[in-house]
């Protein structure tokens, strides 16, 4: 397994994080095994949120933990708070992140989190409340360190102005076939192409410059919620050229597309969200993987992506 260090932050966390959205699917027993495994393979980094089976997925890792053997002091967990579907809001306000992190801990059945991360941007936040609820969380060791989600430079400098506390990690969307978040400025000033378009406001050169770890989630998707491109039909070149190097490195297709993730030098960490063992295990092969940097443009040209 690759590791690595977060500036301001933990040593020796896995660059590939278990995603435990869907988690509630399974028994007790079942997601116990899960843990384990993912132990095993080496991930010892695990991501939930409030919103996961509203709330059913930290209670099932909570009554799941302790038959794994495993040491809580051994596996960095975090979760995320603010997304509110049951009343169709976003909540970043002091009293909602302190009610959320109890929930939390109480569904978990620990004493504190790892890491907190705010879920979207609350189109109202204030910095301010921000950063009383970060300052009684860290001050009362509910919370050791904090993070988002999905938000923009400047949503970052505002937080960044008032909250006392390093800013981790931004939890992103990437995939080879969703990789706006790489190439915005690769077609700066083209008029020919809608891929000019500022979608992200240089989030991964704001992240980079001020030691932001990004967490790149759905990273086998197309589109925002559309599907895995793993053998999907509409993709015949990437599935092509994915097989190529799969053959090559004696890996699965998903370990080269996980791999493409973390070839990149911002050293971002990818979020598996499965549930399956033998899937997770292809997941985690992509620490096996060192791709070339002709490889790694192979990948992004086959996604259907040119070069100006």
């Amino acid at each position: 397994m690759k590791m690595t260090n977060i500036v301001n932050g933990p040593d020796n966390v896995s660059r590939i994080i278990m995603g435990c959205m869907r988690m509630p699917a399974l028994s007790v027993d079942e997601a116990a095994g899960m843990i384990k495994t993912a132990h095993e393979l080496g991930i010892n980094f695990f991501d939930h949120a409030t919103c996961y089976g509203d709330g059913e997925a930290e209670k099932r890792f909570g009554d799941a933990l302790p038959l794994t053997g495993i040491r809580r002091e051994d596996i960095f967990i975090q979760s995320k708070c603010g997304l509110h579907f049951d009343r169709q809001e976003f909540d970043w306000s002091r009293d909602d992140i302190l009610m959320c992190v109890d929930e939390i801990l109480e569904r978990l059945q620990m004493d504190y989190l790892d890491a907190l991360l705010l879920h979207r941007p609350d189109l109202l936040f204030d910095p301010e409340e921000v950063a009383e609820a970060f300052d009684k969380l860290h001050t009362s060791g509910k919370v050791r360190y904090f993070g988002v989600s999905n938000t923009t430079p400047g949503q970052l400098e505002l937080l960044r102005k008032y909250v006392k506390q390093p800013i981790l990690f931004n939890q992103l969307q990437l995939s080879i076939e969703q990789s706006q978040l790489i190439d915005g400025g690769l077609y700066l000033n083209n008029m020919t192409t809608d891929m000019s378009i500022n979608r992200d406001y240089g989030v991964l050169d704001y992240c980079r410059l001020h030691d932001i770890t990004i967490q790149a989630w759905s990273p086998l998707q197309f589109g925002m919620f559309g599907g895995c491109f793993i053998d999907h039909p509409d993709f015949p070149e990437l599935n092509a050229a994915l097989q190529k190097l799969a053959d090559k490195y004696g890996v699965s297709k998903t370990a080269i597309a996980i791999a493409w993730i973390l070839k990149h030098p911002a050293r971002m960490q990818a979020i598996a969200g499965t549930m399956n063992p033998d899937h997770l295990r292809e997941f985690c092969d992509a620490s096996k993987v060192d791709l070339t940097h002709n490889e790694w443009y192979e990948l992004y040209l086959a996604s259907g992506k040119f070069l100006p």
